[in-house]
């Protein structure tokens, strides 16, 4: 089963869930803002994604927190992921134990076609 989170007026997540319908592959949707994601869930991202990938720093949650001034660690990032899910880049794609972070068509077809 392939779950994705995200937003539903979030741009890369329409671009996902679009190439989830052309491919007629079947998804579970999970809004952040309807269900917001915890610090059990985010650490499981972590041990297959980097902090990195997973952390946006280009958000406007970001600029409004004004996090860049905190100096965050890893540990500080993922915190804050879970208390700010919209700090999370989108969308988050899991499926077949492996999860797959922002929109990228080529991955994609790799996975999901390969």
């Amino acid at each position: 089963m392939i779950t994705i989170y995200g937003i539903k007026n979030c741009d890369s997540v329409k671009k996902a869930v679009k190439y989830m319908k052309a491919h007629n592959l079947s998804y579970h949707f999970i809004d952040f803002r309807e269900t917001p994601v915890g610090a059990e869930k985010i650490a499981s991202w972590l041990q297959k994604v980097s902090i990195t990938k997973l952390f946006n720093t280009r958000g406007t949650t970001y600029r409004t927190h004004k996090l860049k001034e905190l100096g965050l660690d890893d540990a500080g990032k993922e915190a804050w992921l879970a208390k700010e899910n919209m700090l999370i880049k989108r969308p988050v794609i899991e499926y077949d134990n492996n999860v797959l972070v922002g929109y990228d068509e080529a991955l994609y077809n790799a996975v999901f076609k390969g």
